[in-house]
């Protein structure tokens, strides 16, 4: 079987995608910060940060997929900033020198990024992967992330980088966050409402990894976002009715969700319009082409 190695692998992508890659007789190995971590797969500890990788980690490996990084749902602080940049730009760094001083040569390395890569604009245009990337933090993030990912073709790996955008899933994730205020009576539109909220399925989100590891013709970036584009207001509204909830209460006014967020408020603020076409030139179909279909899904 060929080994597929992947970090990140115990959150809500990894678990998914490592049990659909095993199903499809790959051999799946992770990579984790601590053996306290559960998994059904054989795990090799990694400390980027000290620079420890438990021997044999690396071995054979056919097929790298980097999904490690720090959830950017938490209080941007100064020193938590510079978490969610080193769990994805310096731990990658760190794979890359192992696999050059173990003279490994992956066939391929998939790495995650995100469509915080074109920034957080409202507007009405239309991101490709040919935009170029923001100046913002996440931006920024993105851009050195993806960096970090294209060092592997030195190793003559293809690398594919997976720009996602919010993921919605049956148990955890976002919609956990949305539906807890619509439930209690308090649910409501953020701002104006009209930034638009770029998602995808976690289903759709694991095939196009499938492809990624499977299609050989797939390389450079890819938006992974649906292509159905919805505002906040949208999304709060159909989520309300899948709960068989009312929304009552008028918008949530800026200024206070940017008291509460603080400079990650532009995460809630904020939105932009994210192309699919290329993902879906490539061949890959949508099964969860339109909000109600992955609500009809995810909420039933």
């Amino acid at each position: 079987m060929k080994k597929i190695l992947i970090s990140g692998a115990t959150g809500l992508v990894g678990k998914k995608l490592s049990r659909k890659l095993y199903e499809r007789g790959y051999q799946v190995e992770i990579l984790v910060r601590s053996k306290k971590e559960k998994s059904d797969f054989k795990s090799y500890v990694w400390d980027y940060e000290n620079g420890f990788l438990e021997e044999g980690a690396l071995d054979n490996t056919y097929i790298f997929i980097h999904l490690a990084g720090a959830p950017i749902s938490n209080r941007w602080t100064d020193s938590y900033k510079r978490e969610i940049y080193a769990s994805r730009v310096s731990s990658a760094q760190f794979i890359y020198e192992e696999m050059q001083k173990q003279n490994i040569h992956p066939e391929a390395v998939i790495s995650a990024s995100a469509v915080g890569f074109y920034g957080q604009v409202t507007s009405e245009q239309n991101f490709s992967e040919d935009d170029a990337p923001a100046e913002d933090f996440l931006g920024c993030v993105c851009t050195d992330w993806e960096l970090k990912a294209l060092q592997f073709q030195n190793l003559g790996s293809r690398v594919v980088r997976v720009r996602t955008a919010t993921v919605l899933s049956e148990k955890g994730g976002v919609l956990e966050v949305f539906k807890k205020p619509i439930d209690l009576g308090f649910g409501s539109a953020l701002g104006t409402g009209k930034q638009y909220f770029p998602w995808i399925h976690i289903d759709d989100l694991i095939n196009i990894y499938c492809k990624a590891v499977e299609d050989a013709t797939m390389n450079g970036a890819y938006n992974a976002a649906a292509p159905d584009f919805v505002t906040n207001e949208t999304l709060i509204n159909k989520l309300a009715s899948y709960l068989n909830k009312k929304i009552f209460l008028p918008n949530i006014p800026q200024f206070i969700i940017k008291s509460i967020m603080g400079n990650m408020s532009v995460l809630a603020l904020e939105g932009s319009k994210i192309s699919s076409r290329k993902i879906e030139n490539s061949g890959f179909k949508f099964k969860y082409d339109n909000l109600d279909k992955a609500f009809t899904d995810v909420i039933g």
